[in-house]
């Protein structure tokens, strides 16, 4: 008897622990746009089902979007506070420039990249895993997975625009970063930082005049409704990047951490297709719904105006600059 006891004992504990390997692991996507026409939104997707399928299950992955869990700023300072209810995060790719990644300061700067075709050619660079390993580098609590793009960054108005001239004094919202900042100052106009989930309220009362986005990004959050003016200046290229947090890895095997860097360079495949199709369809249908696209033929004022925050940034790493314009 006690020997059947023992032998059920031992078959109910192998069961319990079948049954808590078998409870598949929960990672949460943080996205602050919204998934539904976005690039960044079939990104988010693509990863999830590539992450889902290579894992047999094993690994879900939860997206949370349209800033559910805060913004980018806000999002990264809980991960460096030891936040762990975010696993993967989408970024803007200046992000972690505060956190001392000097490296993605040439993902921001005005037009450093000539072309969508340009940039790609550093994402597939080694230039590109070297600026990837440098948030672990620095001691960082996460990993750089892959980077991608939303497309070029123009800037959207409340009322009628034709040039450079016309941004003079005007107030124009900023995320909280100095190289934006600097950008937007140097063309004359007044940086206002703003929340990104206050830049709607904030334009439609007048709080500020303008603001800048990827196009893809303007349709999606409706900022055609407030500020129906895009001016097509394409000052800096809208750079992503995913990340992978260190509580996450925690929780992952080294075959389930390989499995995420897989689904994340397979998403950026995606991104690189989904691209220049989604702008145009944006164009489109912004151009339908009686919004103004400005197209800037001449660039030269732009990037002399802003010359003087891009050599302030690339001083003393002039030779990585050079590399990336190599890449053209």
């Amino acid at each position: 008897m006690k020997k059947l006891f023992s032998i059920v004992l031992v078959l109910a504990m192998v069961l319990a622990c079948s049954a808590a390997m078998a409870e598949p692991i929960t990672l949460t996507y943080a996205e602050v746009n919204p998934v539904e026409g976005t690039v960044v939104g079939d990104v988010a997707l693509a990863f999830k089902e590539k992450l889902e399928e290579l894992s047999g299950g094993e690994i879900l992955v939860d997206i949370q979007a349209s800033g559910v869990m805060g913004d980018e700023k806000t999002v990264l300072s809980n991960i460096f506070a030891g936040d762990t209810s975010v696993d993967i995060v989408r970024i803007s790719a200046f992000a972690l420039n505060q956190y001392g990644a000097e490296k993605s300061v040439f993902l921001t700067l005005p037009y450093v990249f000539t072309s969508e075709d340009h940039y790609w050619n550093f994402v597939e660079s080694d230039l590109a895993k070297e600026f990837l390993a440098e948030a672990k580098e620095k001691g960082m609590p996460l990993t750089g997975l892959a980077y991608g793009e939303e497309g070029f960054r123009h800037f959207f108005f409340k009322n009628e625009v034709k040039g450079i001239e016309d941004l003079k004094g005007l107030k124009i919202r900023v995320s909280d970063d100095p190289i934006m900042t600097g950008m937007v100052s140097g063309l004359g106009a007044a940086a206002t930082t703003v929340s990104f989930g206050e830049l709607y309220t904030s334009l439609q009362s007048g709080v500020v005049d303008a603001a800048e986005q990827p196009i893809t990004n303007y349709l999606s959050n409706s900022f055609q409704e407030v500020a129906p003016y895009l001016l097509k200046d394409g000052h800096t290229l809208g750079t992503i990047e995913l990340i992978a947090t260190d509580s996450c890895f925690a929780k992952l095997s080294e075959e389930q951490q390989a499995m995420v860097q897989e689904a994340a360079d397979y998403a950026m495949t995606v991104c690189k297709e989904s691209v220049i199709a989604k702008q145009e369809e944006a164009a489109k249908t912004l151009t339908e719904g009686g919004a103004t696209i400005i197209e800037v033929e001449d660039k030269t004022p732009w990037q002399e105006a802003t010359k003087a925050v891009l050599e302030e940034n690339i001083a003393g790493m002039e030779d990585i600059y050079e590399q990336i314009l190599a890449l053209q």
